[in-house]
């Protein structure tokens, strides 16, 4: 005797009604429970411009993510070193900026220049890692 099979529609539907279901749950974890509602704030992907509170560069690979960062003037930069040497962030013309060494795990912040424009920097200890940091 032949096994049945579910039907691919069947199997489709199914799989439809699950993911709605699985949204609908997350979806229900995510409301004020004060006022059963969902919150108003939206969740906005990373990008290289970024809010005064997100600004961050990252060293990995002997590589600063992102390369190229776009900020206000002003605003403060966090820069979290995830390799296993030193590393800096130094501005290429002039003292624009620059965190000092920051060591292996630990993190820096510097201020962006207040003069909109566009800063090259690099790790002064490793000067073919470098980066832009864009002031608008």
């Amino acid at each position: 005797m032949p096994i049945a099979r579910p039907r691919r529609n069947a199997v489709r539907t199914a799989a439809s009604a699950l993911g709605a279901l699985s949204l609908l749950v997350a979806l229900s974890a995510c409301t004020d429970s004060a006022t059963d509602t969902a919150p108003t704030s939206t969740v906005t992907p990373p990008s290289a411009t970024t809010a005064a509170a997100e600004a961050r560069i990252t060293i990995r690979g002997f590589v600063f993510l992102p390369q190229d960062l776009t900020v206000r003037p002003g605003e403060q930069i966090t820069v979290h070193n995830n390799n296993s040497v030193s590393h800096t962030v130094t501005a290429t013309d002039g003292a624009a900026f620059d965190t000092g060494d920051i060591a292996p795990g630990q993190s820096a912040t510097f201020t962006a220049p207040d003069t909109p424009g566009s800063y090259a920097f690099i790790c002064s200890l490793h000067p073919r890692m470098k980066g832009t940091l864009t002031v608008v």
